[in-house]
């Protein structure tokens, strides 16, 4: 059976994925700048004798597997390869030779995943039906997201995918198993940048000021009722602030607070009438005050949205390559992903891929400095990629 081909093949690449996923953990680049990252997955391409390769939006790149009859369908498969401006605390032989950045997202899984997925499936396209367009894209982390500017550059044309599917590392879940949701699964993001203005002076004379740092916190605790008062409690909804500058002293009232935040959601027109109301709040707030505020929408990433038939096959491929018990429910997750820009163009499926091993210590989340994974995870990361591909052309 090619399912069992397809495992063995995985088992057998496992050394090779890994030395992959360490080489580009060890080099990691920042969002945008991965250069020598998108040359080394060209150059592994290119090795595997996949040669019909096109650069996109500058680092990203885009590769075809053609199986016989390769117009009856198309399926996307993506990863993401940029990294984090972190430091790494691991003490590992492939820890980051780049001072101040790290994979500490997960982002070297998903391209070695990928990579290996393409390997395996480069091996059997004479037993399948369709094409595979493989799209590793830059700046997954960073606003306006690599996927935005990947669709832009015509990724998904030439020839178009009817639909796409992308996995992410899951610290929550088990080395050797995977999660999948579908329907809504992940929210928006948008960053919210407030500047407060008042009319700083000496803490004793309050009579004489404005103070922007009194008119920040009102504006903090009452931009709270827009998700505790004007959202629906199905619509999950979450505003927090992380940064708040205001740089005076015990006894100085300064001019003006910087306040930095996210607000995220589950549907785009409650999205829309959030940022209307959130600043409409604010405003209303420093005028009454006596001050002002300049406050700044920085839209992020649209939510995703897994496509349910897409997602079922997908489960279901997913429970026949690993086994009913390895593959489990997800609940909706409030983080973004730029995946959700495809999701936008065309069904999509993005599923989780557990990498946790209490026994051998690696429990860190994502964004942390420890991060880091079982790489057994690895043989699951391309082989059920290039499994669910191959299932999915199978289909109508």
């Amino acid at each position: 059976m090619l399912k069992d081909k397809v495992k063995a093949l995985a088992g057998e690449y496992l050394d090779q994925i890994t030395n992959t996923r360490r080489y580009i953990h060890a080099n990691p680049e920042l969002s945008f700048e991965e250069y020598k990252t998108s040359a080394f997955v060209a150059s592994q391409l290119k090795e595997m004798g996949i040669t019909n390769i096109e650069k996109k939006a500058n680092t990203g790149l885009v590769a075809l597997i053609e199986g016989k009859n390769p117009s009856k369908k198309i399926i996307a498969l993506r990863a993401d390869m940029d990294a984090l401006p972190i430091v790494e605390q691991n003490d590992v032989p492939y820890k980051s030779t780049n001072e101040g950045v790290m994979h500490a997202c997960g982002h070297d899984v998903h391209t070695a995943s990928l990579l290996g997925a393409a390997k395996i499936l480069n091996g059997v396209k004479d037993e399948f039906e369709g094409t595979i367009k493989l799209i590793f894209q830059p700046g997954e982390e960073k606003i306006p997201g690599g996927a935005s500017l990947m669709i832009k550059d015509k990724a998904l044309e030439n020839p178009k995918p009817e639909a796409i599917v992308g996995q992410h590392v899951m610290p929550l879940i088990d080395a050797g198993k995977v999660g999948f949701r579908k329907g809504m699964y992940m929210a928006s993001a948008d960053e919210l940048y407030l500047t407060v203005k008042g009319k700083g002076g000496h803490g004793a004379m309050p009579e004489t000021l404005v103070d922007p740092i009194l008119i920040a916190s009102h504006i903090i605790v009452a931009l709270q009722q827009v998700v505790s008062r004007n959202a629906s409690p199905k619509i999950p909804t979450v505003l927090s602030f992380g940064h708040i500058e205001a740089k005076g002293a015990t006894n100085v009232i300064p001019n003006e607070v910087k306040i930095q935040g996210t607000f995220r959601t589950l549907n785009e027109e409650w999205r829309a009438e959030a940022h209307k109301k959130m600043v409409k709040i604010a405003e209303g707030l420093a005028e009454g005050m006596g001050g002002a505020v300049d406050f700044e929408v920085r839209k992020g990433y649209p939510f995703l949205k897994n496509a349910p038939e897409l997602t079922d096959r997908a489960y279901k491929a997913a429970q026949e390559f690993l086994g009913e018990e390895n593959v489990e429910d997800l609940d909706v997750w409030m983080a973004a992903e730029d995946f959700s820009y495809y999701t936008q163009e065309m069904d999509g499926c993005f599923y989780r891929l557990g990498i946790r091993n209490e026994e051998k210590g690696i429990t860190s989340g994502v964004h942390t400095p420890t991060f880091d994974i079982d790489e057994s995870a690895l043989e699951v990361g391309a082989g059920l990629m290039a499994w669910i591909a191959i299932n999915e052309l199978s289909q109508g």
